[in-house]
């Protein structure tokens, strides 16, 4: 027989850390509010987030590391918004986006989430931020909770 282990998604006595894009503000700020309703929803309390805003996309690895790296957080949220352009721009970005944010976690050991929309267009990030297909900072909070209660049970 084999033993399970799941996480749990519970906000209360945890800690996280949110590093939110201004770049995209209209769609950022939805996705903090997600974030920040569901850890609320499942018991955290407010006092116990922080909330770090960066220029862009490109910026927020560096700092999710930097956080992570602290060990006053039980977790690292990363939120964004990039939407493809006319230019290659878009591919550059959301690549080192992504290779920055699991590259926080590898290295720090702390679980770091990534909540960046990568998008095709400003409709579809809109849809994303709490729309038709719910709320992208509320999934990578849960996320979030899951994977601190797992590495708990994990030490």
């Amino acid at each position: 027989m084999y033993t399970e282990i799941n996480g749990s998604l519970q906000g209360a006595g945890r800690r996280f850390a949110l590093v939110v894009s201004r770049f995209n503000d209209f769609i950022t700020s939805r996705l903090l509010s997600g974030a920040v309703d569901c850890f609320v929803r499942h018991g955290g309390d407010t006092d116990n987030l922080t909330v770090v805003r960066v220029p862009g996309a490109f910026e927020i690895p560096l700092t999710a590391s930097k956080l992570a790296k602290s060990l006053k957080y039980d977790g690292v949220i990363c939120l964004g918004a990039i939407i493809r352009g006319s230019t290659p721009h878009f591919d550059y970005i959301a690549a080192e986006a992504a290779k920055g944010v699991a590259q926080a976690g590898l290295t720090s050991l702390v679980p770091v989430i990534f909540g960046i929309l990568t998008t095709d267009s400003i409709e579809q990030a809109v849809e994303r931020a709490g729309a038709k297909s719910g709320n992208k900072g509320w999934d990578a909070m849960m996320s979030a909770m899951e994977m601190a209660d797992l590495f708990d049970q994990l030490a």
